[in-house]
Parts: structure tokens; sequence; C-alpha cells
């Protein structure tokens, strides 16, 4: 439990002002469920649906991974480089594995936070969506992925600039590109196998799966899944590393 510290640290930073987090975190996935989902997308249909219920689910894909990752690896960046208070918390009784995990868990919260808000404000506008148990535990392990992805970011880069470079040249493409907008077998090849690559794109399959009220892939959820295991695992050593 003693990762706990960590993690309440973080929380008490959201307790203080909830509703301006809720509301900073929501600007850009709403930004984009006007444009596209009710802006363009009116009156288009796929597969039965209309095109807002398609894109709904990419969309808090996209809102829990950005939510879960930027916060945790811009935080991260700043206790490295200039308060240096990361190297406090290495030597304490906290092992980088739990230090790894509090932030991790940092990160599920705040992207179920600002995932679930969009959601209930799809639902609210009329969208129909099925969501289930099953529904909101992919939103959990797609959060804890980024979450993760964002501690080992922030213990690789070297400055903001790598940290902003990072963004430009992975974040936003996978934003756009991986099947947030679009079903990635639309695209030709190689680019459809490419986008397959990405984390994101299993999580807004297995989104857009439960929210049609279908079983998501296996493949989907087990990639994602060693997705989680794998940044994780990097973000523990790389902890360990700089202690």
């Amino acid at each position: 439990m003693n990762f706990y510290p960590i993690f309440w640290k973080e929380m008490v930073l959201i307790r203080r002002k909830p509703w301006r987090f809720l509301a900073s975190s929501m600007v850009m996935p709403l930004l984009y469920l006007v444009t596209f989902g009710w802006g363009l997308g009116r009156g288009i249909r796929l597969d039965g649906g209309t095109y807002l219920e398609f894109v709904l689910p990419g969309i808090i894909a996209l809102s829990a991974m950005n939510n879960s990752f930027s916060p945790v690896s811009t935080s991260l960046n700043i206790s490295k480089l200039y308060t240096k208070t990361i190297e406090e918390v290495l030597v304490s009784p906290v092992s980088p594995w739990e230090i790894a995990f509090g932030r991790a868990l940092t990160g599920l919260v705040r992207g179920m936070f600002s995932a679930v808000g969009l959601l209930l404000v799809g639902l609210a506008s009329g969208v129909h969506l099925q969501v289930s148990a099953l529904f909101f535990a992919v939103i959990a392990l797609t959060a804890f992925c980024f979450g993760s992805m964002g501690v080992a970011a922030a213990m690789v880069t070297r400055s903001h600039e790598d940290m902003a470079n990072f963004n430009s040249f992975f974040m936003v493409p996978m934003s756009f590109l991986a099947g947030t907008f679009f079903a990635p077998d639309r695209m030709p090849e190689p680019f459809s196998s490419m986008i397959m690559v990405f984390p994101l794109t299993h999580a807004s399959l297995s989104l857009r799966a439960l929210a049609a009220g279908s079983a998501p892939d296996a493949i989907s959820l087990l990639i994602l899944s060693a997705y989680t295991v794998i940044f994780f695992i990097l973000a523990g050593r790389l902890l360990r590393r700089l202690a």
C-alpha cells in the first residue's frame, strides 16, 4: 500500500477543484464531438446507425487516453527536470514499482473521470449506446495503459522539447488515425495494418463493439492488455534505473 500516498496526493488536487478539472478535461473531446459528430457527421449513417453513435465510443477512448497520459507525463517531467521532487520520492521507502503504479492509477482516475463525463453528455443528447460493466472496464484498462505510458515517456524524455516531440510525432497522429473517426478497414493497405499497431485502435474498436451491443474482439482486448503490461513494466524499470 506504499503507492497510496503517491496516488492520494494527485487526488487531493482534483478534489480541491473537481469542476474545473472536469471542464478542462472535456474541452477537446467535446469539440471533436460537436465538429465530427453533430457537425460533419449529421445525416451520415454507418452500419445501420448514425455517425454520432459510431464516433462517440472512439472519442471516449481518445478522452481516456489524453487525460491519463498528458497529466501524468507532464507532472513527472516537471518533477524530474525542474523541481527535482522525484528524487525525494525515489529515496523514500516507496519502491519504483509502487511509484509507477500510483502514478498510473492517477491516470486511470483522470481518464475515467473525463470519459464517463463525455459518455453522460452523449447519452443526455440522445445517442443510443449499450453501456455495460465491461464497457467501463475497457475504459479503465485504456486509462491505466496510457497512464503507464505517461510514466515511461516522462522517464525517457530529457527535456520539455523531447516531450513535445513525442506528442507531435506519436500521440497526435494516433489521436486521428487510430480508428477514432473512421473504421480502420476503410483505409488502403499498408495503412490499415499500420493503424492496428496503435493501442488506441484496439481501445476504440472494443468500445465501439460494446456500445453496439456486440462482444469485443478478443484479440483487440488481448493486445490492449499486452500494451498495458509492457508500458507498466517499462515504467517501473525506468524509475528503478533513475533511482
